[in-house]
């Protein structure tokens, strides 16, 4: 019987084991709903718990060798067991047991004088109460939010009630204990181990085997040899705990759970904040992209001509001018020459390059713009004073750097060249006297690769003729 009972035991718990294990499966991300924040006081979960059982007594034990048993034939018969337990802390509880039942047995070892007295034993186990300590196992998991599967150990101490009757070997029934009904009190260490099955949120299925030491050689009526007796309990039975349904069961809360979820919430809210950043970022990209188009757009609008007389809508006084027709700076056709003046030689000093050399290094524009500088006006005055004094001609040739594209460059230094002479023009000197061409970023004189050879090359050269 005994050793049936052990099998089923082993091969229950195993199945139970193969279940619970399947069904953890491999952790995720997901946050228990099991969780307790870490660190808080037992009021927050289910401390108290009450349990019921049933199985099998028997004489017969893991550490009994049968041939030292005043019956070496023992037989399994019912116990049944009932428990309340407080749990203090994760792993540790103080348990108070009952436990009742019958135990028996037959096949009397001979007394000293080689006779066999008796042929049966039957104890009736009225009562044995006890108090222990529970020492739960594995629910400190790091790889799973909830193991499901809880082992235990007991160890404690305490008194039982019971009452041996022999049958001797002619049949007759006989009481050991002649008073008080036959009843013996006597105390008893119960030691226990098993294994708790989370089957759900406070109900656990207990399987435990569970010895216990009586310090007597009382316990089936027959004074066989000087050991103290010990019997078994194999059980199987329902723990309930008790308490408000929302909160977990301490004896089977992981803490390891709780301190993942508040390492997910904390990452979770680190993550939705930088989230929160990066839209926020870019929604001021997208403002910014969209400013820089309309700014785009103003700036293609600006640099229209439609015309192609080489002047920009947004400069042009004489808009729709006849393709091929020569204009001023204003975009205005120049006036044709009626008669060719009298060739009158014209000599250059130098003292008159000086004067070009001086306004072609005072000579800027506001950036990507026609627009001249007023730090420039003095030496073009001093330009515009020369031409008119010396009747000479003059060409203004306007370069680029290499940034930007081939027809924005040529757009942009043909208007500076322009620009100088509307300028020139508007100082007296006659319109006739000065060509404006612009090049682009045509002919370089240094390198574009730094700043300060684009910025040499973005010039307006001026040659005396």
């Amino acid at each position: 019987m005994k050793l049936n009972f052990i099998r089923f035991f082993i091969l229950a718990a195993g199945i139970l084991a193969g279940t619970k294990l399947l069904a953890q499966g491999t952790d995720t991300v997901q946050v228990s709903t099991n969780y307790v924040k870490p660190f808080s006081g037992s009021n927050f979960f289910r401390t108290w718990s009450i349990g019921a059982s049933a199985g099998v007594l028997t004489t017969n034990t893991a550490f009994t060798s049968n041939d030292r048993l005043g019956f070496t034939s023992p037989k399994g018969e019912l116990g049944y067991g009932a428990f309340i337990k407080d749990q203090i802390l994760p792993s540790f509880g103080i348990q108070a047991d009952f436990l009742g039942g019958k135990l028996a047995g037959t096949g009397a070892q001979p007394d000293a004088s080689g006779n066999v007295d008796y042929n049966s034993f039957n104890t009736k186990i009225h009562y044995a109460v006890s108090l222990s300590g529970n020492f739960t196992f594995a629910n400190i998991n790091w790889h799973y939010n909830n193991f499901g599967i809880q082992p235990y150990i007991t160890a404690g101490a305490g008194i039982f009630n019971y009452t041996p009757v022999l049958t001797l070997a002619n049949g007759t029934v006989t009481d050991f204990k002649v008073n008080d009904n036959g009843a013996i009190n006597e105390l008893f260490v119960p030691v226990g181990l098993g294994l708790k099955f989370d089957l759900a949120p406070g109900i656990n299925l207990d399987l435990g085997y569970q010895v216990n030491f009586v310090y007597s050689n009382n316990l089936d009526g027959y004074h066989y040899g000087n050991t103290d007796q010990k019997f078994s309990y194999a059980h199987a039975g329902l723990e309930f705990a008790l308490g408000s349904r929302s909160k977990p069961q301490l004896a089977t809360h992981n803490p390891v759970s709780s301190m993942r979820h508040e390492y997910l919430w904390e990452n979770e809210n680190t993550r939705l904040r930088l989230q929160a950043q990066i839209d926020a970022e870019k929604a001021q990209n997208d403002r910014l992209r969209a400013d820089l188009n309309a700014a785009n757009a103003m700036f293609a609008r600006l640099m229209m001509d439609s015309d192609s007389d080489g002047v920009s809508d947004y400069f042009d006084k004489c808009p729709n001018t006849p393709r091929g027709v020569k204009v001023d700076g204003a975009g205005c056709p120049l006036p044709v020459a009626i008669a060719t003046p009298p060739v009158t030689k014209v000599y250059i000093t130098e003292e008159d390059r000086r004067v070009v050399r001086e306004a072609v290094r005072n000579l800027e524009f506001d950036f990507n713009k026609a627009t001249i500088r007023p730090h420039s006006f003095p030496t073009l005055d001093n330009l515009a004073q020369l031409l008119i004094n010396k009747k000479f001609s003059l060409k203004l040739a306007g370069y680029t750097d290499n940034v930007g594209g081939v027809a924005f460059n040529l757009r942009l230094s043909r208007e500076r060249a322009e620009s100088v002479k509307t300028y020139l023009v508007g100082k007296g000197v006659s319109d006739s006297q000065i060509q404006a061409e612009g090049y682009g970023k045509a002919h370089p004189i240094a390198t574009n690769k730094t700043a300060k050879g684009r910025q040499i090359n973005r010039r307006v050269e001026f040659t005396l003729f």
